[in-house]
């Protein structure tokens, strides 16, 4: 599978798309917008509720396995804050996993309030990478390897904003809710361990001597069915 398929067969990530389509709580008929659609999943399971579903990527890529997922869905190739669709053309708009992507939010959202129809309703959000646990027994060694994660991202911590963002653009009714994923298999995280412990050496945050012994702590609380980390993703709704 592709990267962006394996994002969306993680254990939990079913029940995280199913929570956005429950906030946007559009009809039979209704037509949606699906931004930063990926590899089509959200587009397909909207699409088999009755929708009339619309995917946008700005990866090429992206989009050719989404029109394999969804063939019978509209799909473009095209960046959030340029979204090839009329005015208030749309009944919903959903975009998650997208704002860590992006240096500066408002445009994406000026044009998600552009494109919705008065009254229609968007559902944003992703993880901030502010609120990532991990257990450990050293702490504070921890939270500076989560640094190194955070420096990863073009804005790590932009999911806290969405909720400003959003009522600054006119929406209203605006809503926040919080879904976390609690990971207990250390294999399901490891690439991510591995890639922010080197991303905090690179910083010279910490010493490669630090994150080998983090990451072999890491890996014997595998072993030993101790292993947790906890991943929440926020999810804003509101209405235009």
């Amino acid at each position: 599978m592709s990267f962006l398929e394996q994002i969306e067969e993680r254990p939990g990530a079913a029940e995280l798309r199913a929570a956005s389509y429950r906030v946007l709580g559009l009809k039979r008929g209704a037509s949606c917008v699906d931004v930063a659609c990926g590899a089509g999943y959200a587009v397909a399971e909207l699409a088999r509720k009755g929708l009339k579903v619309t995917g946008v990527d700005a990866d090429p890529a992206a989009v050719e396995a989404a029109r394999l997922r969804a063939p019978g869905a509209m799909f473009h190739v095209a960046h959030s804050a340029d979204l090839p669709l009329e005015d208030e053309s749309m009944d919903g708009y959903r975009a998650l996993r997208l704002f860590h992507l992006l240096e500066d939010p408002v445009p994406t959202i000026a044009e998600a309030h552009r494109v919705l129809r008065p009254g229609g309703r968007i559902v944003v959000g992703g993880q901030d990478y502010g609120f990532l646990l991990i257990d450990s027994s050293d702490q504070d060694l921890t939270d500076v390897i989560c640094l190194g994660l955070e420096s990863r991202a073009v804005s790590p911590r932009a999911t806290r904003t969405l909720r400003d963002v959003l009522l600054d653009a006119g929406f209203q009714d605006v809503e926040v809710s919080v879904h976390s994923q609690v990971v207990t298999e250390h294999q399901q995280m490891a690439p991510q361990l591995k890639a922010a412990a080197g991303a905090a050496v690179e910083k010279a945050l910490i010493t490669q001597q630090d994150a080998d012994s983090w990451l072999g702590e890491q890996s014997r609380r595998g072993r030993r069915d101790r292993f947790l980390a906890v991943v929440p993703t926020l999810l804003v709704g509101a209405r235009r």
